[in-house]
This record gives structure tokens, C-alpha cells and sequence, in this order.
């Protein structure tokens, strides 16, 4: 099974994780994900993307959380452009619909798993039910859950269940790389104030994500929760700074190749009956250009 590649933005397995002690701000001063050098990381997907395909014995999932302005939309563009579009496909969670929410809370991202030989990206997951939900656990009272509800409980509950599924996806064939984009409260505050500034940027405000700032203590502590609770070899989280978006995009991008170079992707070997057929086409193919 997977296991994950050393980076500084590992999170650790054992459940030491202190997000006041994790950098919002780059720790080193490698390349960003700008010029030359991203559009070598963008060769390098690619080509790693087509021996997925070609392989079609892994699927890779690629998790994305944040605080609001973190930079989702974007480092999820900007990595991602340049990989065939056949070969990937994106998905953002936001509030459950009512058919979503007549299944357990795991089922709509379920349904959007990645098949094998593709890359497939969740927005924004089935995280969302131990971060804005235990925030806000009023939420609980419209998720149809059986009663009664022990909310001293429920929280390590899901985040079990989160575990269980994301190491049995693992032993088949899952590759999963989960992003917690790390993003300061001062920072957050400048983005918001751009996109009030800049015309332009303005569709992109919504006033309820200034309300949600009033929160930040406890989006904090559940995103702790989480990482400790769910980063393991075969589905590790990475803390990455993200006050310096090409930084962050950089970051991101490495990791995602290394992992995938990793699991050791190459293309199919034909068979001794494939090559047979194959001597056949060509032999045929030659007497078409003859004739």
C-alpha cells in the first residue's frame, strides 16, 4: 500500500500536529510555481498523468480544505492546467442537497470517486461534516441523523469513518494526497479587502465569509482535530503556507509528483499473445502500402 514521501509539510502520523506551530509563510526559499519552472511541473503531471491512464491500476485523489481566500480555485487551476482534461475531473462540495442529505455523510463524495487511470480533485470534502459542522453543529438538527445525537461523540465518530474509508480506498488502489492550505487570518483579511476593492474581484466576496472570521479559533482547533485524526501513510495531509500563492502552488505541485513517481507508474507490457497480434497488424498494414 502507499505511503507517503517526506516533505516538510508532512503532517505527522501520531497525532502531534499543532496548527499554531505550523507556517502560514514559505519555510524555504525553493522555486515557485511561476516561469519555467511551472511549466515543467506541468510536463511532468502530464506525462505522469498518461501512464496513470494508460496503467489503469491506481486513481489518485487529490483533497483540497481551507479557510475562505485560501486559494483553492486557483492552485487547483494552476496546477492542474496542461493535464488532459479526459484524464481528471473537479468537484466542489458546498451546502448538501436534499437527496445528499438522505444518505449518510459520506455518500456524496463516495459517488465522486475517481475510477482507475484518473486524477479526481475534491473541493472542498466530506471534511466539511468535522470542520463547518462542529463549528456550527446546529447544523445536525437538519441531517435527518437518528436520534438522540451524542455530540460528545459524533465528531471522532466521523472522523473514524473517515479514516476506515479512506484506508480501504487505499488497499485498492487509491492513491490519496489531502491539502490543508494554510492561509493566516491577517492575510485572509487583506484577500477579503481586495475583492471588496477590485471591481473585478467582486463577485468573488460573500459577506457570509466575513462572519465565519468570527470563528477562527474554533475553524482552527477542528481542522487540528482532523489532521491528527486522519493523517496516515496511506492518506497523508500536508500543512502548506499559504500567504504566497505561487509558493503554495509550487509546494503542492512537487508533492503531487512525487507521490505519483512514487507508486511506481508504468505503462502495460503486452502480452506474448498481444505481440503475436501485433505482427499480424503490422504485416497487414505493410501489404496495404504495397498494394
Amino acid at each position: 500500500m502507499f505511503e507517503a514521501p517526506e516533505s516538510p509539510y508532512l503532517v505527522p502520523f501520531d497525532g502531534t500536529f499543532r496548527i499554531d506551530r505550523a507556517s502560514t509563510a514559505p519555510l524555504t526559499d525553493g522555486t515557485t510555481h511561476e516561469g519555467k519552472h511551472r511549466r515543467k511541473r506541468r510536463e511532468k503531471l502530464n506525462k505522469l498523468q498518461r501512464v496513470l491512464a494508460a496503467g489503469d491500476r491506481h486513481a489518485v485523489l487529490l483533497v483540497f480544505q481551507a479557510m475562505d481566500a485560501a486559494g483553492k480555485d486557483s492552485t487547483i487551476r494552476s496546477v492542474m492546467q496542461g493535464v488532459d482534461p479526459s484524464g481528471c475531473q473537479v468537484f466542489s462540495f458546498k451546502k448538501p442537497s436534499n437527496l445528499e442529505l438522505d444518505h449518510d455523510f459520506l455518500w456524496r463524495t463516495t459517488c465522486r470517486l475517481p475510477e482507475r487511470g484518473r486524477i479526481g480533485i475534491f473541493n472542498r470534502s466530506q471534511y466539511e461534516e468535522v470542520l463547518v459542522v462542529r463549528v456550527h453543529p446546529e447544523i445536525l438538527g437538519y441531517q435527518k441523523l437518528p436520534d438522540p445525537v451524542d455530540a460528545a461523540t459524533i465528531w471522532d465518530e466521523r472522523l473514524t469513518s473517515i479514516r476506515q474509508q479512506e484506508e480501504h480506498l487505499a488497499r485498492n488502489g487509491t492513491v490519496i494526497i489531502k491539502f490543508f492550505l494554510n492561509v493566516s487570518r491577517g492575510e485572509q483579511k487583506r484577500r477579503f479587502l481586495s475583492r471588496l476593492d477590485e471591481t473585478d474581484k467582486n463577485w468573488k466576496f460573500e459577506p457570509k465569509d466575513v462572519v465565519e472570521r468570527r470563528f477562527w479559533d474554533d475553524y482552527m482547533a477542528a481542522y487540528e482535530a482532523a489532521l491528527n485524526a486522519t493523517s496516515r501513510p496511506w492518506a497523508p495531509w500536508y500543512a502548506i503556507p499559504a500567504d504566497d500563492k505561487p509558493y503554495m502552488r509550487a509546494r503542492v505541485a512537487d508533492i503531487i509528483i512525487d507521490t505519483m513517481k512514487s507508486i511506481g507508474l508504468r505503462y502495460p507490457e503486452p502480452t506474448a499473445a498481444e505481440r503475436e497480434e501485433f505482427s499480424e497488424a503490422r504485416i497487414e498494414l505493410c501489404k496495404e502500402q504495397q498494394e
